[in-house]
């Protein structure tokens, strides 16, 4: 029962990149931002930026937070939860 509930965590956190993925990358031109002065801004590389716009890497928690924080959104609507 427990590898089904991870299993659906996972298939989830997939689901929800392309959401991630899409938001963020609205968000930060939005702001009329490069992914290199965003990453400045919030003192994260813009290589990460980018693979997370690019759906290649999922962010940690800590940096999903950070990024909400920034852009004035809660971290649901980032992850694609809401709207």
């Amino acid at each position: 029962m427990k590898t089904v509930k991870r299993f659906e965590i996972k298939i989830d956190i997939i689901l929800n990149m392309k959401e991630f993925a899409e938001r963020l990358k609205d968000l930060r031109l939005e702001k009329g931002l490069s992914q290199r002065q965003l990453g400045k801004l919030v003192n994260i590389s813009h290589h990460a930026i980018s693979q997370w716009e690019n759906e290649s890497r999922i962010p940690n928690a800590e940096m999903v937070v950070m990024l909400a924080k920034f852009f004035s959104v809660t971290t649901d609507y980032l992850l694609g939860v809401t709207d």
